[in-house]
């Protein structure tokens, strides 16, 4: 992107905070629908993407069944958007009513031990909001996000993600975030990590809905290191109805199997992977993914 494009972007992430949470919940989510429909309408890089990825998720779909399938999905991800611009005025309270929870044990349960726990998470629902409500229900949690440029809109979704109580380490120009994520878990503090795109391009090539996909080992192998549990987590949206709250679906799936070396490694990630097929299988509209990540995708965008 040109730098014009960036400060263009900067302003309109910063617009977005500022109008977002003013906005009655109602207009919020409309004038989201009205965005997503345009870039929808547009069919940019980004869409096409997301339309191929869909396209393995819902493979019985004819091409009007996929498209409209990617114009629900581009409403879900400016929800995504929506809520992320409104979230820092949310209280406790507020976060905590949006959020379903399932099998919330099996996570609550790890992180009381004391050793720490590592969360794959694939891009579903609203990651951002799972992450408030874990720092609500007194698990403060340590990631790693994407260095964006300009640097001034990184420091900006640094301070937006520190205001929801979650301390954000860049995966890259930052020296070792993952020897930090080590020391982080040692030192028992819950550890959740996007999973199902590798910005490393050192990841497993493993099955994703059927088809060979490129994921990062990196929340596996921090598992084998520090010996804390690895927890699957999804999440779906619930639709929205009515005058109440909108409401996600957060979903903690049981411990993979610890295994060791390398080996271990990704045999773990492709335990991962199965959980989010079957979810993604389930509520494919909710996944938010304009970016390769299956093999043969990744061949012809690097050709």
């Amino acid at each position: 992107m040109s730098a014009a494009g960036e400060q263009a972007a900067a302003t309109a992430y910063r617009l977005g905070w500022r109008l977002g949470a003013r906005l009655p919940e109602r207009s919020a989510y409309g004038l989201g629908d009205v965005a997503a429909d345009a870039a929808w309408r547009r069919r940019g890089r980004g869409v096409r993407q997301l339309e191929r990825n869909l396209s393995r998720a819902s493979p019985g779909l004819d091409g009007t069944g996929l498209h409209e399938l990617s114009r629900t999905a581009m409403r879900s991800y400016l929800r995504y958007w929506v809520e992320a611009f409104r979230l820092p005025r949310w209280s406790v309270d507020d976060v905590v009513a949006r959020v379903i929870l399932h099998d919330a044990h099996r996570l609550v349960g790890a992180y009381a031990e004391g050793r720490g726990v590592v969360a794959a998470l694939p891009h579903t629902g609203n990651w951002d909001l799972a992450g408030a409500w874990a720092c609500a229900a007194g698990m403060p949690l340590t990631t790693v996000a994407e260095r964006l440029r300009p640097e001034s809109l990184y420091r900006d979704f640094l301070a937006y993600r520190s205001s929801l109580g979650m301390e954000v380490l860049p995966i890259r120009g930052a020296g070792s975030s993952f020897r930090i994520l080590v020391d982080r878990v040692r030192a028992g503090r819950f550890v959740p990590l996007l999973a199902d795109r590798d910005l490393s391009t050192h990841g497993a090539a493993v099955d994703l809905l059927g088809e060979p996909a490129s994921l990062p080992t990196g929340p596996a192998r921090l598992a084998q290191i520090t010996g804390a549990p690895l927890v699957p987590i999804t999440c779906d949206f619930e639709p929205r109805a009515g005058a109440g709250p909108a409401r996600m679906h957060l979903r903690m799936h049981p411990a993979v199997p610890p295994r060791p070396g390398p080996g271990g490694a990704v045999a773990m990630t492709a335990d991962v992977a199965a959980v989010f097929s079957a979810q993604i299988a389930a509520h494919p509209a909710d996944w938010h993914l304009l970016a390769p990540l299956f093999l043969a995708d990744l061949a012809t965008d690097l050709a």
